[in-house]
């Protein structure tokens, strides 16, 4: 156990005062990478240490299950467990299933997890377009509203008000009639959605004194994370939890607010101090993620903006800042995939890099040449990670070793040992598709273990199966262990050493949508939260087109703040002599020639491009036809779209077609054909290659 010196050793000056002051209203202005979970959950560890705080009446509020889980963990490492750490939705619902019946005499109706299907309905009986992108905007919209506890009768009057453009430019009349549409079927459902849980339990504290009473009697100290990130609603809940106390911290980074268009409102962060006169205000500068290189970027683009904390680098110096540009954006990819593939044979390890977007529809060219060159990835946000069989499978496996008994040691080790029971070794699968897919579902696991025996040396393997048990019910998914691409969204919060923000030209980032000063300057923060994702390699590009021979875009507004704060702006590209050409690793050789095979296609082909070839045309062209009906069908089976390549790259059928492979131990020599792929497309890629009478 540590005594409560201890928790404050090790924090810098600020981070200390910050920590120390466990009283009272406190707002933390946290930097970058400035370490404020560090700084809250030791905070309220000195507070419970020291006596100033009840554990059992002490509650920290997060955004995400991820950054529940995350400090969930800090604070048991701390040793003080039995604080409680919910989001805001989880501790209401959780409130309500309690106070609901007993207030209103009957039971809490079912809470319904997407909006969709009613939207959808709603959007039909009014003869509005219902494609999945009209549905999701339609959803938006109608949370925009009710985080801003705007009635369905008053939302086209509050909507002009602030100058809101409803979806797809639907006049406001339409989309208040959608609104209440919703509404009234909801409600005639018996459901309610994930905003009226706020809703409802704010309602409840204020009509019902005893249960207002009995809820702020067990919520002494209240802290917040991501406080930029709260909406009205939110605060108009925290108000109800907290009564007449003021034991409210905040912690937030006013220029990370990007989600403003989802009711975020940011000036509950900054006027905090305005709100509760005799607040203490402590600002965290120093960044222990960011290389100064990165942090002057960083506060190069916040200066465009005069916000925000100048990050002050702790980190050594690292590598310049580039910006790169390509032709377009297959060769921006393609320059990217080679420069991680560079990297990855310097030693950094892939799940250590990400590519970051500013739309998801962006990464597909990425994903084909990282696809090509056999690196695997993970793409934020996808399906679930703890609904995913194989991940069920190995908890089960894992957690049934531990009961019998068996695969004792060092957890990494046990579990690495029954992850190989299930197929998972240490190097990736060739190609893309579900065979990868299942590898970093099993490479996450594995990493997880790692990251638990470091935080716990003595923990148990009956251990770690249960923090995975308590991870799964919180979907609280380990980091994958491929590069991650994700949109810049669903990144903030994570950090990598090697980030490559990419496509940054005009009507991308700033997105065309963005119109008004105050939407552009949340384009600008969210560039800044993408900068910031970095810690010691930044690197921006973008494709002057965005197909060959296209036309030509505009690089966004936004690069020209880096200009005396980055190297290399544009020289990749153009040939300039300064570029930095990316290192080639060592490749396997060309069959017919011995030349080094330099590409992902090449090595598919088992030859280099300038020797002759004799691929079968005809054969290409029906590869092709079946792979594009094979995406199709997955994509209406899965009801996400599947692209051509994920069920086969252009190198792996041309190799196919150049190698007229005649049964399945010759289609699996093939590289981008691995043991899942043969399963789930073997018989049909030969009916294909040897087509019958």
């Amino acid at each position: 156990m540590r005594t409560a010196p201890q928790v404050l050793a090790g924090l810098d000056p600020d981070q200390q005062q910050a920590a120390a002051t466990v009283h009272g209203p406190v707002a933390i202005i946290a930097g970058a990478g400035s370490g404020k979970t560090r700084v809250i959950t030791h905070r309220i560890a000195y507070g419970v240490l020291t006596g100033a705080h009840d554990p059992a009446r002490s509650v920290a509020v997060t955004f995400t299950t991820k950054a529940s889980g995350e400090m969930t963990r800090r604070l048991r490492d701390l040793g003080v467990p039995g604080v409680r750490v919910r989001t805001f939705h989880a501790a209401a619902l959780r409130q309500l299933r309690h106070y609901y019946p007993r207030a209103v005499g009957r039971d809490l109706p079912e809470v319904t997890p997407v909006k969709a299907p009613l939207i959808g309905a709603s959007a039909s009986s009014l003869s509005l377009p219902t494609n999945s992108a009209a549905l999701r905007d339609y959803s938006a919209e109608v949370e925009w509203a009710k985080v801003n506890s705007i009635p369905t009768h008053e939302y086209a009057a509050a909507a002009q008000r602030v100058g809101r453009v409803p979806p797809a430019s639907l006049p406001l009349a339409s989309m208040a009639s959608l609104y209440a549409e919703y509404e009234r079927r909801k409600t005639a459902a018996g459901r309610i959605d994930f905003e009226d849980v706020l809703l409802l339990m704010v309602g409840l504290l204020n009509a019902h004194p005893q249960v207002a009473a009995h809820v702020r009697s067990g919520l002494h100290h209240i802290t917040v994370d991501e406080y930029q990130d709260a909406s009205p609603l939110q605060q108009r809940l925290l108000d109800g939890w907290l009564g007449d106390n003021d034991n409210l911290c905040v912690v937030g980074d006013p220029s990370q607010t990007i989600y403003s268009f989802a009711g975020a409102d940011a000036t509950l962060l900054t006027g905090f101090a305005a709100r509760y006169p005799g607040a203490t205000v402590v600002t965290l500068p120093r960044t222990y993620r960011c290389s100064p290189e990165i942090a002057a970027a960083a506060n190069k683009v916040l200066a465009q903006g005069r916000e925000g904390v100048t990050l002050v680098s702790q980190r050594e110096s690292g590598p310049a800042v580039r910006v790169r540009d390509y032709p377009d954006a297959e060769a921006e990819a393609q320059a990217v995939a080679a420069r991680i593939e560079a990297l990855i044979d310097d030693g950094i390890a892939a799940h250590e890099m990400a590519i970051l977007v500013r739309m998801n529809a962006m990464t597909e060219p990425f994903e084909e040449a990282l696809a090509n060159r056999g690196i695997g990835y993970q793409i934020s946000g996808g399906t679930g990670f703890f609904h995913r069989a194989e991940v069920r499978k190995a908890i089960a496996v894992i957690r049934g070793a531990a009961v019998a008994g068996g695969e004792g040691g060092a957890v990494p080790e046990a579990v690495s040992a029954l992850l190989s029971g299930l197929g998972w070794s240490a190097q990736p699968p060739v190609g893309s598709g579900a065979s990868r897919d299942r590898w970093e579902s099993l490479a996450a696991l594995h990493a997880a273990a790692v990251q638990f025996a470091a935080g716990k040396p003595d923990g148990t393997l009956a251990d770690f199966g249960d923090e995975l048990r308590d991870r799964a019910e919180r979907q609280d998914a380990p980091d994958g262990a491929g590069v991650t691409l994700a949109s810049l969204h669903s990144a903030k919060g994570a950090e990598w050493q090697v980030v490559f923000l990419v496509g940054l030209t005009e009507g991308v980032l700033p997105h065309s949508s963005a119109t008004t000063d105050a939407e552009v300057a949340e384009e600008r923060r969210l560039f800044y939260v993408g900068i910031t994702r970095a810690a010691r390699v930044l690197e921006l590009s973008y494709g002057r087109a965005k197909t060959s021979g296209g036309r030509v875009r505009r690089p966004s507004r936004f690069l020209e703040a880096l200009s005396s704060a980055v190297g290399g702006a544009g020289q990749a590209a153009r040939g300039g002599a300064s570029a930095r050409k990316p290192r080639q690793p060592k490749m396997a050789t060309c069959r017919t020639c011995g030349a080094t095979l330099a590409t992902g296609a090449e090595r598919s082909l088992g030859r280099c491009r300038t020797c002759p070839g004799e691929v079968d045309l005809e054969l290409l062209e029906r590869l092709r036809e079946w792979r594009t009906a094979t995406a199709a069908g997955l994509t209406a089976e899965k009801g996400t779209r599947v692209p051509a390549f994920v069920v086969a790259t252009d190198a792996t059928l041309q190799a196919i077609a150049e190698q007229h492979p005649t049964d399945i131990a010759a289609l699996a020599e093939i590289p981008g054909i691995g043991p899942r792929k043969v399963d789930d497309y073997g018989e049909a890629l030969l009916a294909v290659v040897r087509p019958g009478p």
